[in-house]
């Protein structure tokens, strides 16, 4: 598959074509994730965050920190995966994740690891 890139979601989103059947990957408030039993579109890997994401970083709390992590380990191992740029990450709408969302918090640059 040749995926463009990731779309960012977060539940919080009020966008009437929001469904979680629409989602590859859903990161719970616990740091867990629930993955779709394969990739659903053909274009973008789907990425959703548990909770109102809509914040700077500097505002967030752990657990959503947490779950911004694992939203990056996804996006790195599918990178290398798929041969995308993990710097190819897009909101699914003007509102969802929101335009406080903590975009850099999601970067991990391969070359150089984590940040």
């Amino acid at each position: 598959m040749n995926f463009e890139g990731f779309i960012i979601h977060h539940t919080a989103c009020t966008e009437r074509d929001h469904q979680e059947e629409d989602w590859d990957f859903m990161i719970l408030r616990d740091g867990s994730v629930k993955a779709a039993p394969s990739l659903r579109h053909p274009e973008y890997i789907h990425i959703c965050l548990e909770g109102d994401f809509n914040l700077e970083y500097s505002l967030m709390d752990f657990y959503q920190k947490r779950q911004l992590f694992q939203a990056s380990k996804i996006i790195i191992e599918l990178s290398r995966r798929y041969e995308i740029s993990p710097l190819y990450l897009f909101p699914h709408h003007d509102t969802c994740p929101g335009i406080n969302f903590p975009w850099n918090a999601l970067v991990i640059y391969p070359a150089g690891g984590y940040h």
